[in-house]
């Protein structure tokens, strides 16, 4: 962990926060200390609105125009980020009773709503200062928290792409760059992982967005129609052939021509799409005339084109062309489990809105399984597992009796030699839990404990603890 803390000490006694002082430098942190030491509520609250702290110690001995109950409210307002420390010292007991309430719901609140911790009648300034130091400690952590969810929600929905993974991350990071450019795009990756909907991401994130989109499937398409498909063709070129005939790449002049399954497209013609790449020239079939086109292109592959070139069944100079800032590799979901929640919240939606239904999101259980699951058909077969579960579901939660027989009564269905959560700890696998049954109870924490199997107070030392305050 870097970066400094900055803790804002106001108690009325400066010796005791002299010596507070002292013990947090002395406590040496794995991070920088900065503190500052004032002695009245106001010129706290002047300081709050200076600069916000990461940690405000309160001794409730304080009094005056902002005594230490208005100095707590005023510190969880203006800065509602800060860690709080109370200290309740030689009778200031009540003061703080006061403050928090008799009921243990208001102290509940209180604590959650950032009261770190409330020291009555500590034993030395030792402890205090290690309360402190751990206050410190976790608010560093939750301005990282906040900075990662940021970024996250920055590249968390790329043009409708999600992912929250590093590599999604990654990829994602790599594909705003590049859209921005005229530059050539691979993308790579396994059947169903997305790769067109990248490109699409590309394009719409582009100078070209407002320009068509043209995507063609070279797989799909046989070698005799591919060219026309292609380029076009002027009447008589071929039977049947009884009128000119736009191609794709005319068609996607100023916008962008995806290229899927690129790997499988024929030596012939990889090297008149070539031609095109090189010069922006297209030639209709039966036709000597060039037509001039501006078009960027984007091509996808679930094939090792490095391979084919080795098999000589892919031009080298092609793959040179497409492979210039090299590929974007989409990796498979079964490589990024803690994607798995965001895309199920994101596919119930999409049924929701289809289908007039009303599905409230997937039950702690059944998304363990999810996640365990190794995906060989990747997003797509999620997508399609989803839907089915939805629009055949009983109840407003999808749990394991709505998954498919094969996932129900299986623990672990991922094949041994792929780690499925390779890379998170249990605790990651947990925050990623408790984040996906709050979202879909919309922040009810009550709720929420109740799906996990937790007491409530259990959900919010958890939420501290993972700076999800």
């Amino acid at each position: 962990m870097s970066d400094t803390a900055f803790v804002l000490i106001t108690t009325p006694d400066a010796s005791t926060g002299q010596a507070l002082t002292q013990a947090l430098q002395k406590a040496n942190p794995p991070f920088r200390l900065a503190t500052s030491l004032v002695e009245t509520g106001a010129e706290a609250v002047g300081s709050l609105k200076v600069r916000a702290p990461d940690v405000v110690v309160i001794d409730f001995a304080l009094t005056g125009d902002v005594d230490a109950p208005k100095l707590l409210r005023e510190s969880l307002r203006l800065t509602p980020h800060a860690q709080v420390v109370v200290l309740a010292r030689d009778g200031a007991q009540e003061s703080l009773r006061k403050a928090l309430g008799d009921d243990r719901r208001s102290q509940t609140d209180a604590m959650d709503g950032g009261v770190y911790e409330c020291l009555i009648d500590p034993p030395s300034i030792d402890v205090v200062a290690d309360v402190v130091g751990r206050a410190a400690r976790q608010a560093l952590a939750t301005r990282e928290t906040q900075m990662l969810r940021e970024q996250v929600d920055r590249a968390f929905d790329f043009e409708g792409l999600v992912g929250v993974s590093e590599a999604m991350l990654k990829v994602i990071k790599r594909a705003r760059k590049l859209a921005g450019s005229k530059c050539t795009v691979l993308i790579t990756g396994e059947t169903g992982t997305g790769k067109e909907l990248l490109a699409q991401a590309i394009h719409a994130a582009s100078p070209r967005a407002g320009r068509p989109f043209k995507p063609l499937n070279c797989a799909a398409v046989s070698e005799t129609l591919l060219e026309s498909e292609l380029f076009g063709h002027v009447k008589g070129a071929f039977t049947g052939a009884v009128a000119d005939r736009k191609g794709y790449l005319v068609a996607a002049d100023g916008g962008t021509m995806f290229l899927d399954e690129i790997g499988d497209m024929p030596l012939t013609m990889q090297a008149k799409l070539l031609r095109a790449l090189e010069n922006g020239e297209v030639i209709p079939v039966g036709s000597n005339e060039a037509i001039h086109v501006d078009v960027r292109f984007v091509a996808a592959t679930n094939r090792d084109l490095q391979e084919f070139v080795r098999l000589g069944k892919f031009r080298e100079d092609l793959f040179f062309r497409l492979h210039a800032f090299g590929a974007l590799n989409i990796p498979p979901l079964r490589a990024r489990p803690e994607d798995i929640p965001v895309l199920v919240d994101r596919f119930i939606a999409r049924v929701n809105r289809e289908n007039a239904l009303s599905i409230r999101g997937v039950a702690p259980d059944a998304l363990r399984k999810l996640m365990r699951y190794s995906w060989p058909g990747n997003i797509r077969e999620l997508r399609n597992m989803i839907e089915r579960m939805c629009i055949e579901a009983e109840s407003d939660v999808l749990g394991v009796e709505d998954l498919p027989e094969s996932l129900q009564g299986t623990t672990d269905i991922v094949p041994a030699n792929v780690p499925s959560l390779a890379g998170l700890t249990l605790a990651d696998v947990e925050k990623m839990m408790i984040l996906s049954t709050l979202r879909r109870n919309q922040g009810n924490r009550e709720q929420t404990a109740r799906e996990l199997g937790i007491s409530i107070r259990t959900l919010y030392r958890k939420l501290k603890e993972y700076g999800m305050t």
